[in-house]
């Protein structure tokens, strides 16, 4: 005949600490990866904007404006279309201009994703 040996088990108590500590690892992992995943976004958005800026300004070159002012507008860059606002002055010292470029995600320009800010000559 065999003996069967008894052996200590865990008791419930035992088994719900381990489950609370899982959970509270597993939550926490959870988190990382959401922020992980929205400092990706914000990083992709804001070099999108800087893309955005400095190809305006590139055009400005190719095609200085004629006068100082601020202008709006929007365009398109990765499937997504971004909007800007211009404001081009004169620069100290009169030998250039001053562009200052800001870039939003949406057409209400709440918040700028990336300001930018460039010089002309004149």
């Amino acid at each position: 005949m065999k003996r069967f040996v008894q052996g200590r088990g865990f008791t419930l108590l035992e088994v719900l600490v381990a489950l609370v500590i899982v959970a509270v690892a597993v939550a926490a992992l959870a988190r990382a990866g959401a922020q992980a995943v929205n400092g990706q976004f914000e990083a992709e958005q804001r070099t999108m904007a800087l893309w955005v800026a400095d190809n305006l300004l590139a055009e400005l070159r190719l095609d200085p404006p004629g006068q100082t002012g601020r202008s709006q507008g929007s365009t398109s860059m990765a499937g997504r279309d971004w909007y800007f606002d211009v404001l081009i002055q004169p620069a100290p010292g009169d030998d250039m201009l001053r562009v200052d470029v800001a870039v939003y995600s949406d057409a209400r320009r709440r918040q700028a994703v990336f300001t930018h800010t460039g010089f002309l000559p004149l």
